[in-house]
């Protein structure tokens, strides 16, 4: 067994608020009840009872019709739809926990700044202090037409939309002082309107007057989550992200990404471990490791179903229904979701669509075996990448029962808490404090 860690993990879940496995064994009722949120709920329970640092929710706000020119696929597999959004169940979630962080994902595409802003206070103050921000910077066509844009920006023109956007909400964050109010009973003043001061920002995108006309958040600045793959998006994560979430595959991989966006921090003037990295992993966990294996190999299967699930949610801009399956990755251009396109591409080597779509790309390594078997290896990446952790996604929701939660929370990070490397007690503060603590 590896070394006892001188750090320890940070583990996140990312979620959908989307139908979790409603067809498949274990899955229950998930398929009727999971609109309300509890199946969401009991998931946040667990995940903070098992010492995770965060459940991360991703969002999207749009259906294909390009797969095929139809949406029938992309409802039938539910792999966008029906979504909820997930900013209003947070404050449930946050009610039932005492400790998880939660990440909302909000597009620098489709919000204002100043909404932006407003919303992630008020959630900060809702959760007391245990909200983050997940920036993306949205390349979707069919999405922007739900907002009125037939045409969104080039890929690296939203990028510094997305920075202007970062440094506006920042600025209307801290529009008030924090000795702002003062519930002066005396003279009936509550807030100090010297304290609270106009942003007046006027930039090539966007034009706020500010102040914030809501306290400003518990944290001062929630701490910024952002999955930076393509070469802009790694400088912008490395210059505004307390959190990263890589794509990245194989140790090697994910050791070159790691020294690459610590020396940009270097760069941008930031303490490089100030920045956390996290490497996505769906662990299969069974009572054996030959049980596990063979739940891993039945579910990367290489079937045509799989293949066109895969392929389905690359048709953002072009139909990937008109290449065989049996043919190798075809060499496309798309300026929608640029580095998932590049990486798969990468990914796919000189497999066909139908072998390469059947695995799972976003897999930093595979991991399948008893509670201890995957904590060996999990222990093993951990200490050769130098850190920072991991963030466990399942399948795009393929997997996600509470019989799989369980198999996480009961089963494999009891084992990795054992060795050291998981917290067993979680230190007091906010979301920011405890994702920068090292107790």
């Amino acid at each position: 067994m590896p070394s006892t860690p001188t750090t320890r993990m940070r583990l996140g879940w990312f979620i959908n608020f989307l139908t979790p496995a409603w067809n498949q064994p274990w899955s229950g009722t998930t398929g009727d009840e999971w609109m309300n949120g509890d199946f969401f709920v009991d998931m946040a329970r667990s995940l903070d009872r098992a010492g995770f640092d965060c459940m991360m929710l991703e969002d999207s706000t749009y259906i294909s019709d390009v797969y095929g020119g139809s949406a029938e696929a992309e409802l039938k597999f539910t792999v966008r739809a029906p979504k909820s959004d997930p900013l209003p169940l947070i404050p449930l979630l946050a009610a039932a926990t005492e400790h998880l962080g939660f990440v909302a994902t909000m597009s620098t595409s489709f919000y204002q700044p100043f909404l932006l802003a407003r919303l992630l206070t008020t959630l900060d103050h809702l959760t007391d202090g245990r909200v983050g921000w997940n920036v993306v910077v949205s390349g979707g066509k069919l999405a922007g037409r739900n907002f009125g844009m037939d045409e969104l920006p080039a890929h690296d023109t939203r990028y510094e939309i997305a920075e202007e956007f970062v440094e506006v909400v920042q600025k209307l964050w801290t529009s008030w002082d924090a000795d702002a109010v003062v519930m002066d009973r005396a003279t009936g003043t509550y807030v100090d309107s010297t304290k609270v001061h106009t942003i007046d920002h006027h930039g090539p995108h966007f034009d706020v007057r500010g102040p914030l006309n809501a306290l400003p958040p518990l944290q001062g600045r929630p701490p910024i989550f952002q999955a930076g793959g393509s070469s802009v998006g790694r400088s912008f994560a490395a210059k505004y992200a307390d959190t990263i979430v890589s794509s990245a595959k194989g140790v090697d991989e994910m050791r070159d990404y790691r020294d690459e966006v610590r020396a940009k921090a270097v760069e941008f003037g930031r303490n490089p471990d100030d920045v956390r990295i996290l490497y996505m992993i769906s662990p299969f966990v069974e009572a054996t490791d030959e049980l596990a294996r063979r739940r891993r190999e039945e579910r990367f299967q290489i079937t045509d179903e799989r293949a066109r699930r895969r392929l389905l949610m690359m048709s953002d801009e072009i139909d990937m229904a008109q290449f065989p399956l049996d043919e190798k990755f075809p060499d496309i251009v798309t300026d929608s979701s640029k580095s998932i396109t590049n990486a798969f591409r990468k990914w796919a080597g000189d497999r066909t669509l139908r072998e390469a779509a059947a695995s799972d790309e976003f897999e930093a390594v595979p991991l399948a075996g008893t509670p201890a078997t995957v904590a060996d290896e999990m222990q093993r990446v951990f200490e050769e990448v130098g850190g920072d952790g991991f963030l466990l996604f399942a399948g795009g929701g393929g997997m996600l029962t509470r019989r799989y939660i369980n198999q996480i929370c009961d089963g494999l990070v009891p084992e990795l808490q054992r060795r050291g490397l998981v917290r067993t007690v979680q230190p007091s503060g906010t979301f920011k404090q405890r994702l920068t603590s090292e107790a």
